[in-house]
């Protein structure tokens, strides 16, 4: 502002409160108290005269406050427009005294006691009992309003604060107490609704991790401690909390050096405009920009804030300002009243008796209006209308005024009896609401520091908050109308760690506050669907989270499938045994009388055939979803076919045992052991493993299972055994007779034959009991569905190995060498005697055991005998011989 235009204003200050009191008549009297200048002049006290009135310093440009000179304006231009008006209080004059209490709490008592009596000075009891005025229009300052009510308390005269530059809560604490001021009131509310609000904003943006400064007086310093309060409710972080006083510029550049090496982007200023002022100056003295500035309404639309290097600094901030009120006419007013004040000019013709003469028409009056930084946002001002507004609608229920008939002048109002109803609508359809304590509720605009078009700086509202408005609707804010800092549309980022995505959950820095934390994955099996999750939930147990930790999804249910690699290649070779069984039962069926298959107990052949068949096609039923049924039949099968296999085996080698025990040819042992005898056995061995198994289904059955043990991430389907007891005895009888076959076979493995079978049954158990025993450690090792696969390999390869053992070297002679698929090949008879002698030759034994058997007695008693016996011809003769030959010997015995 031109120092020149600075100093009409001063002028035309003083040319309107010539004295520290402006006054106007009418039927009804509203006092104003307004510090118009901010510092007091008092004479030095001689205490030998009477002291002299206290007076402001009204030459100073520094300490005139162009503001309070503006609500007093408000305070007049509102009473004249209510004098004017038709409906409201029409045939009532409302007057005014306002006083200049030069921001001194010594001046403030001065006015209250002038308010009340008069400023006339006076000696005797002339008090009429009766104010002078029925409302007062408090003051600015907290500390003054406080003097002032108490002063006019005691004779109930309402007082009303429109304004409060220094609105802190302890004082505010104070004023709301109903039983020591019943006649206060405001039209401004408390800064804890701002305090609050503030961080109910910080935190509607997600800022989360904010630095806050505040004046070091009671107004920043309580302030902020209710913001600090409500943003841990809010689950806002404060990285640095720093404060400083206008007077003390070391602290403020501490204050800027924290604000420099700082990471967090969002700055929250409770600040008053001094102050403000001065952390703007050095911030764009440090170049330090680009911060988000979250201002209170003390300092948010201040016009001498800016400056051609604030906005860098201060541009793009939010904050709460007073509601800006659409005053008709006031502009006009206020430019008008002080220009014919300042200027001793008229917009009317010229009056000789008044000396006046007519505003030159080059004096721009725009330029005027730079003086006062809230006529065109008319925020502060809005209030003091209010206030008078609210003091004109008591008198007007009082005085039961109506248009028609005008207000009853007879009614006698006292100033207690002018108490503001709880809820008034104004001239221009704005409400009042005074709660309990006699405030308005806190309604406060949103607004955005913002370049305009012409490159000027704009306080544009964004959004309004609302306290009466219930939770959740209090805010209502346009964000895409906000312009950040550095003119971004996109909203900053002030956080101390990054959210963390769905999927994760936080853990907290060791030291640090809350919002400051690590990303962790969820473990496995644990998910979080939501950001910045403080914890991880755990699936159910049929569900397992997927690959990013953000759903549960069903199991995988893994089984031994048909589909699958593995169960194609097992069912491959399941069948394959098959094929090859049939091929050898049908090779056998079509060689049924040549002596190889009658040598070897074709019965017990067919049945083993059968028998291995079963065991192959058993495997198939380890394969595939389990089931009820599938998991009792894979077992019993398994148990009675092996059973029934085995049984066949050990009944081919008792056969070979009978068959060499024999010593002569004449011996009946074998009708012990005839074919009746071995199908019985089989039978009975059989139907043993069929009770063990009978009693198995009955006890405990198998049953399919969902194993979530094993793997955490999927489910195993698998047969449970039920009864683990019953399927080591199904598994415990295989083995003994498995054992007792191989025992018996490896005792006839040298027995002489050329064909003999026991060697072919030895190794065939042998490889049978290896892969067994081999099973067990197996079996229980094996994971999931490798556990089945584990079992089906060795069903498979015992099956494979009985067959490959005892009848492929017999398909190899049936198809291969067929010359010696002959009786006397089996019997050893092709090459057993001497060409020039009738002898036999004797095969050579090791053992007693082997000395009685047919194949080494028979030709040893053939040789024994007479050469003339065995030269004999006929069977008739030589058989009388042979009984004679018997009778000597056994006469030489005796």
């Amino acid at each position: 502002m031109p120092l020149v235009l600075l100093r009409l204003i001063v002028l035309g200050l003083v040319a309107t409160f010539g004295a520290e009191e402006e006054t106007a008549q009418g039927d009804f009297t509203i006092g104003g108290a307004f510090s118009i200048h901010s510092k007091i002049t008092q004479q030095p006290l001689s205490f030998t005269d009477t002291p002299a009135p206290l007076t402001c310093s009204r030459y100073d440009v520094v300490i005139v406050n162009l503001r309070e000179f503006r609500f007093a304006q408000t305070m007049i231009f509102a009473i004249e427009e209510i004098n004017r008006s038709d409906f409201l209080l029409p045939n009532v004059s409302i007057g005014y005294r306002i006083y200049d209490n030069c921001g001194s709490t010594l001046s403030s008592v001065h006015t209250s006691m002038a308010l009340m009596n008069g400023d006339e000075r006076t000696v005797g009891k002339t008090c009429s009992g009766q104010s002078a005025i029925h409302a007062i229009i408090g003051e600015s300052e907290s500390s003054s309003t406080i003097v002032l009510a108490r002063t006019t308390g005691p004779f109930k005269i309402p007082v009303v604060r429109g304004i409060s530059e220094y609105n802190v809560q302890c004082m505010w604490s104070t004023l709301i107490s109903r039983k020591q001021f019943p006649s206060f009131f405001r039209t401004i509310a408390s800064d804890l609704y701002q305090s609050r609000a503030l961080a109910q904003l910080v935190k509607h943006f997600g800022w989360n991790w904010v630095g806050a400064i505040n004046s070091d007086s009671d107004y920043g310093n309580n302030g902020m401690a209710i913001f600090l309060a409500a943003a841990q409710e809010e689950g806002v972080c404060v990285e640095y909390t720093e404060k400083f006083h206008r007077t003390e510029p070391e602290k403020l550049l501490k204050v800027v050096e924290v604000i420099r090496k700082s990471t967090a982007r969002v700055i929250v200023g409770f600040l008053a405009h001094v102050e403000m002022n001065n952390l703007l100056e050095q911030l764009s003295l440090h170049n330090i920009t680009g911060l988000q500035f979250i201002g209170v309404e003390a300092w948010i639309t201040a016009d001498s804030l800016v400056t051609p290097t604030s906005f860098s600094v201060l541009g793009g901030s939010l904050g709460f300002a007073v509601q800006k009120a659409n005053i008709s006419g006031f502009t006009a007013f206020v430019i008008k009243e002080f220009w014919e004040k300042a200027f001793q000019c008229t917009e009317a013709n010229v009056d000789s008796v008044t000396g006046t003469t007519p505003c030159k028409e080059i004096m721009d009056l725009i330029e005027l209006k730079d003086y006062n930084d809230d006529v065109a946002e008319l925020r502060y001002s809005s209030n003091i209308y209010k206030a008078i507004y609210a003091v004109a609608h008591s008198l007007h229920r009082i005085l039961k005024c109506s248009e028609y008939l005008g207000c009853d002048k007879t009614v006698k109002v006292s100033p207690w009896q002018v108490k503001l109803i709880h809820y008034l609508k104004i001239f221009n359809g704005d409400q009042v609401w005074f709660d309990s304590t006699g405030a308005t509720v806190a309604r406060y605009e949103v607004v955005n520091w913002q370049r305009g078009s012409d490159g000027s700086v704009r306080f544009k509202p964004v959004g309004y908050y609302d306290a009466s408005l219930p939770p959740g609707q209090r805010f209502v804010l346009r964000t895409e109308d906000i312009r950040w800092p550095g003119g971004n549309t996109e909203l900053p980022v002030s956080v101390c760690s990054e959210s963390c995505p769905p999927g994760t959950h936080k853990a907290l820095q060791k030291g640090k506050p809350v919002c400051c934390y690590d990303c962790i994955p969820c473990a496995d099996g644990e998910i979080s669907n939501t950001t910045d999750s403080n914890g991880c939930t755990k699936c159910r147990e049929e569900y397992w989270s997927n690959q990013k930790r953000d759903t549960c999804v069903l199991k995988n249910v893994e089984f031994l499938s048909y589909s699958e690699v593995m169960g194609k290649v097992l069912v491959f070779f399941s069948l394959f045994g098959v094929l090859l069984t049939l091929i050898v039962s049908t090779l056998f069926l079509i060689n049924k009388d040549t002596p190889l298959v009658k040598a070897n107990n074709s019965e017990l052949s067919f049945l083993l055939l059968f028998s291995l068949t079963l065991c192959f096609l058993c495997s198939l039923t380890f394969i595939g979803r389990p089931s009820d049924w599938s998991c009792m039949l894979r077992h019993t099968a398994f148990g009675i076919t092996f059973v029934l296999c085995i049984s066949c085996v050990l009944g081919k080698t008792i056969v070979v045992l009978m068959a060499f025990r024999a010593t002569l040819p004449g011996s009946n042992v074998m009708k012990w052991f005839g074919p009746a005898q071995q199908r019985l056995s089989v039978l009975a061995f059989t139907l043993i493993q069929v009770v063990i198994c009978i009693l198995w289904l009955t006890v405990n059955p198998p049953f399919p299972f969902k194993n979530m043990e094993y793997y955490k991430e999927k489910i195993i389907l698998e047969c449970a055994l039920g009864s683990p007891i019953w399927f080591w005895a199904v598994l415990g009888y295989i083995g003994l007779l498995a054992m007792l076959c191989f025992i018996l076979a490896f005792l006839a493995r040298k027995l002489p034959d050329n064909f003999n079978e026991a060697k072919l049954i030895t190794f065939s158990m042998l490889i049978f009991c290896a892969v067994w025993i081999t099973f067990i450690p197996a079996y229980v090792s094996s994971p999931g569905k490798f556990t089945v696969a584990v079992e089906i390999f060795a069903i498979l390869a015992s099956s494979y190995g009985l067959l490959f053992c005892i009848f492929v070297p017999k398909c190899f002679i049936i198809v291969l060498k067929p010359e010696l698929n002959t009786k006397k090949h089996l019997m050893g008879k092709t090459h057993s005697r001497h060409s020039t002698h009738p002898y036999f030759i004797v095969p050579s034994v090791n053992k007693s055991f082997g000395r009685r058997s047919f194949m080494f007695k028979a030709p040893t008693d053939w040789n024994n005998l007479p050469s003339n016996t065995r030269s004999i011809s006929s069977f008739g003769i030589f058989m009388s011989s042979l009984s004679s030959h018997f009778k000597v010997a056994c006469s030489c015995f005796h």
